[in-house]
């Protein structure tokens, strides 16, 4: 069976390649923009005969600084396209996740909008992703 630690820490790995993004398996207390903090939504089991394939499906949340809102869409901009520097290319550039995970996939990028975490606003997009391993 896969643990899910593993799977976030791949994810984590994957999303490092973007020049300049930090990540995060939880919820950092205090954000250090920009991140990509990588969650768990949902598992669902038994995909396939005996319980051969699980479908795991996060949420990577990233965070750009207000500081600068032109800046913060630019940022947000880049993540969500599908060239150099998108959240998309870098998580799907080792579809195994360091050979813990049989594919994966980031189909939407969702909710481009203002998230306050105590007293600090940012700007953020959440990327829907599925990960299909045992």
């Amino acid at each position: 069976m896969t643990n899910i630690s593993d799977l976030r820490s791949g994810l984590a790995t994957n999303l490092a390649t973007i020049s300049g993004l930090r990540t995060s398996v939880d919820l950092p207390d205090n954000p250090n923009p920009p991140v990509a903090v990588i969650g768990i939504e949902n598992v669902n089991y038994d995909q396939a005969f005996a319980g051969g394939l699980v479908e795991y499906n996060f949420r990577v949340t990233v965070l750009a600084s207000r500081a600068s809102d032109r800046m913060a869409q630019r940022r947000l901009d880049t993540y969500t396209s599908t060239e150099t520097g998108s959240v998309k290319l870098a998580i799907e550039s080792d579809k195994t996740l360091g050979g813990k995970a049989f594919d994966v996939r980031v189909t939407e990028m969702s909710n481009i909008g203002t998230v306050s975490l105590g007293e600090i606003s940012y700007l953020a997009a959440d990327f829907t992703v599925t990960v299909y391993a045992d």
